[in-house]
């Protein structure tokens, strides 16, 4: 593989929203790293991309597991000597309908931890792999139910973790700017995926557009930028 060629790692992309951003992204040029929660799983998922003629490979990855992070960031730095692009795709969504005054707790521990802990645990252990090259680009899948203008009434885990993954965002962006880092997220909508419930209104591949716009940004692109279904609206 080419010193120039970029690294990036996608979690989540062994299916739906994340496969579809890690083929995306390998169409540039790119090296992806496609992880899932199994060795096998990422490894198969790899192999589909690799039989397509694009440069991946498979990484086991639990985001919520603080080990396997480290390792994660670690084992691409000394492999591919850098990590260029992190998406943060992986999440989950176990609370639906549920109301913040009868709250399972046990479920809205799971969401954070994955969902706002997991994503902030990935960005923490890739920047130093980033700022060994001074260059970086992070982007963080979020939600529509995640903004205040759409806060409403049930999946209050998700609805929380979302609004921390937004807030984090505009953080790091903050932090990172002098660094060569930019640090965005944006919503997909309604995606033809599992958490979608039947009310998609878009395929992975075309919800794919903006995160793979958004991992390539020029320089002089925005940074701590929040975008909505496929740069239709900035917010």
């Amino acid at each position: 593989m080419s010193e120039a060629r970029r690294v990036a790692v996608v979690t989540g992309s062994n299916r739906g929203l994340g496969k579809a951003i890690a083929r995306g992204i390998a169409e540039t040029g790119a090296h992806v790293v496609v992880t899932a929660r199994t060795e096998e799983a990422a490894a198969c998922a790899a192999g589909e991309l690799v039989a397509e003629g694009l440069s991946a490979s498979g990484h086991q990855l639990d985001i919520a597991d603080p080990a396997s992070v480290a390792r994660t960031m670690a084992d691409v730095g000394y492999q591919y000597g850098r990590l260029d692009i992190l998406v943060n795709n992986a999440g989950i969504a176990i609370d639906r309908g549920q109301a913040a005054a009868s709250a399972d707790f046990e479920k809205v521990r799971a969401t954070l931890d994955t969902n706002i802990l997991g994503t902030w645990r990935c960005c923490t252990a890739a920047i130093p792999e980033m700022r060994k090259n001074r260059y970086g680009r992070i982007v963080n899948v979020t939600s529509h139910m995640g903004t205040f203008g759409e806060m409403d009434t049930g999946s209050v885990s998700y609805r929380v973790s979302k609004v921390g993954v937004n807030a984090l965002t505009c953080i790091l962006a903050a932090e990172l700017k002098n660094d060569g880092i930019l640090v965005n997220a944006a919503s997909p909508g309604k995606v033809n995926t599992r958490l979608a419930y039947g009310k998609a209104t878009s395929t992975p591949e075309q919800a794919a557009e903006t995160f793979v716009w958004l991992a390539t940004l020029p320089s002089d692109g925005p940074t701590g930028e929040l975008f909505f279904q496929r740069r239709r609206l900035n917010w």
